[in-house]
């Protein structure tokens, strides 16, 4: 299934190029025509039933692994039909390269149906994640300069450093006031405080105080409608939103009062950073975060900068904090990686003298480390796209409009890709060999995750922090599995320990 190795000089419109030839491994296209659209194997021409079906073994918490086990029963690719939800579903990087390189430049990803809704009911505009056609590639162009441009990437740092330095301030406090040398606890609700605190400081300049023992009521309401968001979304993905605000149901109530909460905390802190601008409170010379300058450059109306840095604000807190918690939790189950993990941040930051942005460039490991997270832990299940033009893919003529899912969780697990992939092993990220559309944690292309860069800072100082203070552990054979919430998360809260270096023997 792995597609064989592309020299890395062509890069990967040279290697979908060599896979759309069939060139080359197990998996090349015969010379013979592809099959039609409706051979392709799955369960696709009974929606509702299988639904029905779906529902009764509990798939709305399931789909990740119910989707691993159809392809275990169908092959590398499968159509499938959920109630009103139809699909493509891929698992072969070789299939992903050749998605990709059909996208064009209007790339298009699932919508999700209850945030449109919800922007619908309450008249408020689309964000750059849900827009589409040249509205979305406008915006998107100019959003790129603020969030994925390499030459601001320097700007976050010290913003995000703080966020990290503050939270090692707040563990030492909590070991202390534990009395036993350590701090044990479920970090589900301390990542997210954190992670929101994170996301907050490089969109709006600002710090909301979550990592202090008291927490603004507000910005906790916040945190828990973002909760309630994603666990009111996933299954109005397979019943039509409009039936069930018609039937006022109470997920389309829970839905949009978690969406009311999170526009108005967004608008709140949008509204600080205008009045401050207005009355000149900031210095030009001083990075002052990502509306900020949005706001200065006039280049998009106001209401579509709102709409896009309230997803963003929704976005970055769940994800990053999630794959936070499974780092920690793997790394407490590796303490050798953890040894080399601290060796290598500690060479550096000696190399760096001191300079976070340069240290960066050197944590081969530990950026490693986190892609093999998202490989074992994916934040999203599948990865999506409808095909703007006809593709072929496993030898299936797939036409256009039509909604293929890379299955993310299921190829992170496929030993065909991933060799012993039940084993947490970064080094496999560092290894000889073509990695091309393996690490597909934040998308890929045009339609990849705005936020990316941020959340990779996040994540990289938060663990240089961690591991630069903490020996992190864990209760020893403890299996914690997964749940689909729209995200993956734990099906049981995890226990983990953080240790203060300096108290070990």
């Amino acid at each position: 299934m792995l597609a064989r190795a592309a020299p890395a000089a062509r890069g990967w419109r040279g290697y979908a190029v060599q896979v759309a030839a069939g060139a080359g491994g197990s998996h090349a296209l015969p010379a013979s025509a592809p099959r039609p659209f409706n051979q392709l194997p799955g369960n696709w021409r009974t929606g509702w039933l299988n639904l029905y079906r779906f529902w009764r073994e509990g798939g709305f918490h399931n789909i990740h692994n119910i989707m691993a086990r159809n392809f275990q029963q169908f092959g590398p690719i499968y159509r499938e039909k959920l109630g009103a939800y139809e699909s493509v579903n891929i698992i072969s990087p070789r299939d992903a390269a050749t998605l990709f390189r059909a996208e064009g430049l209007l790339p298009e990803r699932f919508r999700v149906p209850p945030w449109l809704a919800y922007r619908d009911f309450r008249n408020k505009p689309y964000g750059v994640l849900l827009k589409t056609g040249e509205a979305w590639r406008a915006d998107r162009l100019t959003l790129n300069k603020e969030a994925l441009s390499p030459h601001v990437m320097g700007t976050f740092v010290p913003l995000l450093s703080q966020v990290g330095e503050d939270f090692v301030q707040r563990a030492r406090a909590q070991v202390r006031k534990s009395g036993r040398e350590r701090w044990t606890a479920d970090f589900t609700d301390e990542l997210f405080r954190f992670a929101l605190e994170s996301v907050c400081h490089v969109l709006y300049g600002e710090r909301l105080g979550l990592l202090q023992d008291f927490v603004d009521p507000e910005a906790q309401r916040f945190i828990h409608a973002v909760s309630l968001m994603f666990h009111t979304t996933s299954p109005m993905l397979y019943v039509p939103p409009a039936l069930l605000r018609r039937l006022n149901a109470k997920t389309w109530r829970d839905h949009v009062q978690a969406w009311d909460a999170i526009f108005t905390q967004a608008d709140k802190c949008i509204q600080s950073v205008y009045r401050d601008l207005r009355l000149h409170r900031k210095s030009p010379k001083e990075y002052t975060g990502i509306l900020s300058n949005l706001l200065m450059q006039d280049k998009l109306p106001l209401d579509d900068i709102k709409a896009s840095v309230t997803e963003m604000m929704a976005g970055g807190v769940d994800t990053t904090s999630m794959t936070l918690q499974w780092a920690m939790f793997e790394l407490a189950r590796a303490p050798g990686i953890q040894e080399q993990l601290r060796a290598e941040i500690l060479a550096a930051k000696q190399e760096a003298q001191g300079d976070r942005v340069k240290m960066l460039k050197s944590i081969r490991l530990l950026k490693a480390t986190i892609k093999e997270t998202l490989r074992l832990h994916p934040v999203a299940v599948t990865l999506q796209r409808y095909t703007t033009q006809e593709v072929v893919l496993q030898d299936y003529c797939i036409p256009p409009k039509t909604l293929v899912q890379v299955g993310l969780y299921a190829m992170g697990r496929d030993p065909k890709v991933f060799p012993k992939p039940e084993q947490f092993n970064p080094e496999r990220w560092l290894a000889t060999g073509s990695k091309y559309f393996q690490g597909l944690g934040f998308g890929f292309g045009p339609r990849q995750c705005l936020g990316r860069r941020i959340a990779e800072l996040e994540m990289q100082l938060f663990l240089i922090h961690l591991l630069e203070n903490f020996k992190v552990e864990t209760k020893r054979a403890v299996e914690v599995g997964t749940k689909f919430d729209l995200i993956l998360i734990p099906d049981k809260p995890i226990q983990l320990t953080l240790r203060p270096l300096e108290t070990q023997a």
